[in-house]
């Protein structure tokens, strides 16, 4: 009885581990998946350990296991470091000049060279969830949500959806009216151009032009990321 008991409890923490991996955001469930997995060869080592059927090679294995999960977060952040500086080194292959819009709800990041927006969610329901991985109807539920809770994150959504379903009806409500609500500050405005600190007048205006050639509403761009660039370089400059 008391091994069955023990079973039913490993069966009852696994599935719940694995009814949380359901709940993370897609690009986050990979390393959250290896967790899982370390936690059932642990559960499995330990069951066989307790049951007499494993060498005591098995519970040096146990150990070695609990070790790795517990190093485990540490490499998870260290891979991506190396990564990028792989990356960042390897001629060739950097990233392009970004700029990064954020709300309360969203941060959005616009490629210069491409003109792509990638967003992240920062609150909410789908917080940590990537724009990109969610389908229509998870779209239009953040859609409600942003509309209920902060207008310019509506606005900065609706950015999104305007390059990634072109032509189609605009998503829950109409559309929503340009411009911003709120002050700009310099390091919001640097963001918005994709420069840095100590960047020249030059420099700030070049990087407007260059962006507002791909979102002009008049080319097909987006109302809202045009004001807010022109409303960036008007203070910069101001």
């Amino acid at each position: 009885m008391p091994r069955l008991i023990l079973l039913l409890a490993v069966i009852a923490v696994l599935y719940i581990m694995f009814r949380r991996v359901q709940n993370v955001p897609p690009h986050r469930r990979r390393t959250e998946y290896i967790k899982l997995g370390l936690a059932v060869a642990v559960a499995v080592v330990v069951i066989l350990t307790v049951t007499g059927r494993m060498h005591w090679l098995g519970i040096a294995a146990t150990g070695l296991l609990v070790a790795l999960r517990q190093l485990l977060p540490t490499l998870v952040r260290l891979f991506p470091i190396l990564a990028a500086h792989r990356a960042r080194s390897a001629p060739g292959q950097g990233q392009g000049q970004t700029s990064t819009v954020e709300t309360a709800l969203l941060r959005m990041q616009l490629a210069h060279d491409s003109g792509n927006l990638q967003g992240e969610v920062l609150k909410g329901g789908f917080e940590g969830w990537r724009l990109a991985d969610m389908d229509r109807q998870q779209l239009e539920e953040l859609m409600a949500y942003c509309r209920r809770e902060d207008e310019e994150s509506a606005r900065l959504l609706e950015s999104y959806l305007q390059q990634r379903f072109p032509g189609e009806a605009p998503f829950g409500q109409e559309r929503a009216q340009t411009g911003s609500s709120g002050d700009m500050d310099r390091r919001e405005a640097l963001a918005i151009l994709g420069l840095p600190e100590d960047a020249s007048t030059e420099d700030i205006v070049a990087a407007h032009r260059k962006l507002i050639q791909k979102l002009h509403p008049d080319r097909g761009g987006n109302d809202y990321l045009a004001a807010k660039i022109n409303q960036a370089k008007d203070f910069l400059l101001g």
